[in-house]
């Protein structure tokens, strides 16, 4: 078993967004353009989230932060400068640490991204999904084309030289021609690194209540497949299931979770994993926070404090847990780290791996818990059978 404590991050949840896009299943609620958003005393319930959860960090360093939402570019440079200060004066930082925001093109004012760049932010993820007018309408996006190659434009000159764009694929009435054309914009722009991944209708959303006409099957293995030989010809390595990047510029904050790092969550409706020294092994908590910013907010004068729950990871989870994360890696992870981190020793995984082997889920390498590209498409199904008893 793992006895040694795991990297820590930092996520931060910014609740708020112009508008609920149909296809979002986020804890994201719109304000409306031009809404005065209660900048101060949010960042107020943030600090005082963090000191609440620095005992559960304590003598550990922060690997990456990670500002999620919502919309964090709704927020101006001053909050962000202000909170990292925060950050800074309580725990140590890494001294190449990342330090990612989320950003819609359709939210910024001129001159913001300089903002943000001088606040310490380090890396930006642009929520793009697609450079076509018609499309992103149907997406209920707030910008145009236009204004994404203008946004990644102004990121460029405000000096960010680490640039995520986020792109979908599958729209409503998408073709393979559209598809690849958005890819094909896309990569005209140099991004260092692509999040590239096929809308799906998620339960609680607009899109699952009234779902739109999608392409078929045959259509979306085929956007798939020629998309994905495009990135690769262009020098973006595919590291996850829907990451692609140049080489050494994967997703920090990303690759933490996906190898079972921790992370504390601050924000409203914010998640955190936390590990803690017990016997000859870990413990491992979830924890997750007040979801709706009103009742976050009121939290700071709530003795409970800003946790909705908690729930521990029990000993028959961890496999599951662990697997979800882990096989979302193109090159999966070795069977001596699944052992340790999983408690399962690799002979009691045998009839299992052997089954998913057999349906070609797995790739054929005894050393190594690793999805074929089969098993990347199909990946429920692969931890269905990881998971599943052995008859």
């Amino acid at each position: 078993m793992i006895d040694r404590l795991p990297p820590l991050a930092l996520y931060v949840h910014v609740p708020w967004c112009v508008r609920k896009c149909p296809y979002c299943d986020f804890n994201s609620h719109g304000v409306g353009r031009g809404a005065e958003l209660p900048e101060e005393e949010y960042l107020a319930a943030l600090i005082e989230d963090l000191d609440a959860d620095l005992p559960l960090a304590a003598g550990r360093e922060i690997v990456s932060v990670f500002i999620g939402g919502g919309t964090p570019s709704l927020m101006t440079p001053s909050f962000y400068r202000r909170l990292l200060e925060a950050l800074q004066a309580r725990l140590p930082l890494a001294p190449d640490i990342e330090i990612t925001l989320e950003a819609n093109p359709g939210t910024l004012e001129r001159g913001r991204f300089a903002g943000y760049r001088e606040a310490g932010i380090n890396r930006l993820s642009l929520g793009v999904q697609s450079f076509q007018d018609d499309q992103l309408a149907a997406l209920g996006r707030i910008h145009d084309g236009n204004d994404a190659e203008a946004a990644i434009a102004e990121a460029r000159h405000a000096g960010f030289d680490n640039l995520n764009i986020d792109l979908m694929h599958g729209l409503p009435g998408q073709t393979i021609e559209l598809a690849l054309a958005d890819l094909d914009r896309a990569l005209a722009l140099s991004p260092e690194h692509l999040s590239w991944y096929q809308l799906t209708l998620e339960p609680n959303t607009e899109f699952h209540t009234r779902p739109p006409m999608l392409p078929e099957e045959e259509v979306l293995w085929d956007i798939q497949d020629m998309g994905h030989e495009r990135l690769e010809a262009e020098g973006l390595e595919r590291y996850e299931i829907s990451a692609y990047a140049r080489p050494g510029l994967g997703a920090r904050h990303n690759l933490n979770y996906w190898r079972f790092g921790d992370y504390l969550g601050i924000g409203a409706g914010a998640h955190g994993k936390l590990s803690a020294r017990s016997g000859d092994g870990l413990t491992i908590e979830r924890r997750w926070k007040a979801r709706q910013p009103e009742a976050y907010l009121r939290r700071r004068r709530d003795p409970r404090g800003f946790v909705a729950g908690r729930a521990a990871v029990t000993p028959d989870e961890l496999p599951l847990e662990f697997a979800m994360n882990a096989l979302r890696l193109v090159d999966g992870v070795s069977m001596a780290t699944w052992s340790a981190h999983s408690g399962y020793p690799q002979e009691v995984m045998t009839s299992r791996l052997t089954r998913a082997r057999e349906k070609g889920l797995l790739v054929e390498d005894p050393e190594r818990l690793q999805a074929s590209p089969q098993g990347l498409l199909f990946l429920n199904e692969l931890l269905a059978i990881i998971s599943e008893a052995d008859a």
